[in-house]
């Protein structure tokens, strides 16, 4: 048995941050495991290719939900990194982080050092802003983030649309103007995915301190009179074991994370005796309070060639690829994406309720052939987005048997009121494109159509079509409560040794697309990590 200070499960978002920021530490051993394999493939850094790499069974774990209640028992697949750098290798590359207002909620329910005052340090310390240090904003952080690198016509109709809706055209929403219409900031550097995995892994792989091993899916936790004593693992069909002298961090995810504390042990004793595992803490929260940005997409075709259509012509597509590999320059660096808009719809909100992500694309979009393959023709689409769902599901245990996956149910619009903001939302895009200038350039409405007009036949709309921005959070509950599953430091409760950090131990998911905070509570938790080792 190998024997190590610290054990980090997962490569995401969050492991490879705490990979490198605990490897700095020269005295200390740190072993990585990742159920998934090398980012090798160039496509994984191409940011263009984010659509297919999104689907490739070798980079997904392939998960679908349960039958969901209020979508008419829909199972929707939904994709999950497996790779090195997690979902962050196959993300839309969006960089945000929330509303100010999201974290003094955390801090308000008693976590003490979660308000935005206490996070932004640790934001500034993980980015390479392409708008240099700041007040709100590192320069010389690993992160790198860049502007939009595709352009067309429709951010500037979309501003001007917005202007005369009287939406607040902002120059930067993670800059103290946190509500209105804006150009996106991309996880994109030199034309290359700024993967969690490229930009804290890479740079540190060849650390003597620091041992990487890919394709090791990890079983339980191994636990002695409630102190971890390391994890066992499956790779290459063996299983291996691996000793922890100091702490092991669970960083698999949202889904993962919870589901292999069940596995070990921890969870709600009813469930894990069922399948056959023994109950070492009874914590019937773990797997609970999961949350997600439920969402849905409008596409608009417009009536003149200003769209990206034109640029998935199989040549120019060939042409994009070429100059990519050899150069990383041309539209394969970067993503269609023009516009991000935080918005409120609801008269009582306090910060944004809805998010928009508008493209010169629509999302079925492929690549057509002249005389063989008709194009879909030119069209604009809005993807629209809850910020803040009151719907709760869990992350269930499927068997006793790790290699089978989580059972999960994000019950989507069990709150109505999560079904009147995704409707209010979805009336506001169809307003704005409704109006001039942008309207000029739209010729009709191709989906969902003019046949989906009254709030019933919305929702009834919504219920068949939704999807999710691909956000999950909140399944390992931070709380100051002794019936969440982590503390303020992160510490699973009841259990010496053990941590938490990656996006499940949201209390509240924030109101943005979450792979910047999962990095920041990294970074958070490797300070914390750190602190404390060497106080003992």
């Amino acid at each position: 048995m190998e024997i190590y200070d610290y054990i980090i499960v997962g490569a995401g978002s969050a492991g490879c941050v705490l990979a490198n920021r605990l490897s700095a530490e020269p005295n200390v051993r740190v072993l990585l495991l990742e159920a998934g394999g090398r980012d090798k493939s160039p496509w994984i850094h191409m940011p263009l290719a984010m659509r297919p790499n999104s689907r490739r069974k070798s980079l997904n774990w392939g998960y679908r939900t349960e039958p969901e209640p209020q979508c008419y028992g829909r199972q929707i697949p939904f994709p999950r990194g497996k790779v090195i750098g997690g979902t962050s290798s196959i993300n839309a590359m969006i960089y945000a982080r929330g509303h100010p207002l999201d974290y003094d909620g955390w801090r308000q329910k008693g976590l003490t050092g979660w308000g935005y005052s206490d996070v932004l340090p640790f934001f500034k310390k993980s980015e390479g802003s392409w708008r240099g240090q700041n007040e709100f904003h590192g320069g010389e952080g690993p992160l790198k983030t860049s502007p939009p690198g595709i352009r067309s016509p429709l951010y500037k109709l979309l501003a001007e649309t917005g202007e005369k809706l009287d939406y607040p055209i902002i120059n930067d929403y993670n800059g103290g103007s946190y509500e209105g219409i804006a150009e996106p900031d991309f996880t994109i550097t030199n034309g290359r995915r700024a993967s969690s995995a490229s930009s804290f892994l890479a740079p540190v792989i060849h650390r003597k301190n620091l041992t990487i091993e890919t394709e090791a899916r990890v079983l339980r936790v191994l636990i002695q009179r409630k102190a971890v004593t390391g994890v066992e693992y499956r790779q290459k069909g063996e299983v291996f074991a691996a000793s922890s002298t100091r702490e092991v961090i669970l960083s698999g995810g949202t889904y993962n994370s919870p589901h292999l504390l069940m596995l070990s042990g921890i969870g709600p004793a009813e469930l894990l005796r069922k399948h056959g595992v023994e109950v070492i803490v009874n914590n019937a929260s773990v797997g609970e309070n999961l949350q997600e940005h439920v969402n849905t997409f409008l596409n608009f075709s417009c009536n003149k060639p200003i769209s990206f259509e034109s640029q998935m012509r199989f040549d120019r597509i060939g042409g994009t690829i070429i100059n990519w590999l050899g150069f990383k320059r041309g539209q394969g660096g970067g993503m269609p994406i023009q516009c991000i808009a935080f918005l409120r719809t609801q008269l009582e909100s306090e910060r944004p309720d809805i998010e928009l992500l508008v493209s010169p694309i629509a999302p079925n979009t492929r690549m057509w052939f002249p005389g063989i393959r008709k194009s879909i023709g030119h069209q604009f689409s809005s993807r629209v987005a809850v910020l803040h769902p009151k719907s709760r599901g869990r992350v269930s245990l499927r068997s006793g048997d790790p290699m089978h996956p989580p059972e999960v149910l994000w019950n989507l619009f069990a709150d109505p009121t999560d079904l009147r903001v995704l409707r209010d939302g979805f009336k506001a895009v169809r307003k704005i494109f409704s109006t001039e200038p942008l309207a000029n350039f739209i010729e009709s409405e191709v989906r969902p159509g003019p046949s989906v007009r009254s709030d019933d036949e919305i929702e009834e709309f919504l219920r068949r079509h939704c999807e999710t921005a691909q956000h999950p959070a909140g399944t390992c509950r931070m709380g100051a409560d002794d019936q969440s599953v982590v503390d303020d430091q992160l510490r699973v409760r009841d259990v010496e040794g053990l941590r938490v950090a990656d996006c499940s131990i949201m209390p509240d998911v924030v109101g943005a697309n979450t792979n910047a905070p999962t990095i920041m509570i990294a970074e958070m938790a490797s300070d914390m990590i750190i602190f404390s080792n060497r106080n003992k």
